[in-house]
C-alpha cells in the first residue's frame, strides 16, 4: 500500500462529479469499453476472459473480495479522466494542495537548537509548486519515499521556515512514523 500515492489519488477522486459504478456488471462493462475488449480486462484483473464475459452479461453478479477490490481500483483509476486532469491542473497552477498529517517530525539544524523529533499534527496548505511536483512525481512512477521527500520539503518551506521568514539555517526536515495522512485539493 502506497500511503502518499493513495492519498493523492483519494484527493483527486473527491473532484469527481458522478459516482463510479458500484456493482460488478457495470464496472466490468465500463472497463471493457475503456480498455477495448474483454481480453485486456481479463489480463488486467488476472481472471479468465470467459469470466469477464459472464460479468458483462450479468451471469455472475457477486465477485470474490480480492477481485472486487481489484475491479474497484481499476475502475476508479480510469473514472472521469478529464475531471481528474482538471483537478490536478488547478492544484498545480493556482489552488495548491492541503496536507493534513499526524506524524513524527524533526529537522537538521545548527548545533544549539532543539531539533528532537516529536509527534506533530499539521494541516498545511502547500503552494501550487509542491502540488505540481507531487502529481508529476506520482505520474512518473515515484516511490512513496520520493513523494514523502517532496511533502517534507514543502512542509519545511511553508511550516518550519514560513516562506523564508524564519529558521533560515534549517537544512532538512525528517517526516517519519506517519499515523495519519490526507490530502485535499
Amino acid at each position: 500500500m502506497s500511503l502518499f500515492g493513495d492519498g493523492l489519488e483519494a484527493a483527486v477522486q473527491k473532484a469527481f462529479t458522478r459516482p463510479a459504478p458500484k456493482n460488478a456488471g457495470p464496472q466490468m462493462r465500463y472497463l471493457v469499453k475503456q480498455l477495448g475488449g474483454t481480453k485486456l480486462v481479463a489480463q488486467r484483473l488476472r481472471i479468465s476472459q470467459r469470466t469477464v464475459e459472464r460479468y458483462v452479461k450479468d451471469q455472475i453478479k457477486k465477485p470474490r473480495a480480492d477481485l472486487a477490490a481489484r475491479l474497484e481500483r481499476e475502475v476508479k483509476a480510469r473514472w472521469q479522466p478529464q475531471i481528474r486532469a482538471k483537478a490536478k491542473a488547478k492544484a498545480a497552477s493556482t489552488g495548491g494542495i492541503v496536507i493534513d498529517t499526524r506524524a513524527r517530525m524533526g529537522y537538521t539544524a545548527p548545533i544549539g537548537s532543539t531539533d528532537q523529533d516529536r509527534i506533530r499534527h499539521l494541516t498545511v496548505a502547500l503552494p501550487p509548486v509542491y502540488a505540481a511536483r507531487l502529481f508529476d512525481a506520482q505520474e512518473a512512477g515515484a516511490s512513496d519515499d520520493e513523494l514523502q521527500e517532496i511533502a517534507a520539503e514543502g512542509l519545511k518551506d511553508v511550516y518550519f521556515q514560513d516562506g523564508g521568514r524564519r529558521a533560515g539555517s534549517l537544512e532538512e526536515v525528517r517526516f517519519t512514523d506517519i499515523e495519519h495522512l490526507e490530502f485535499d485539493l
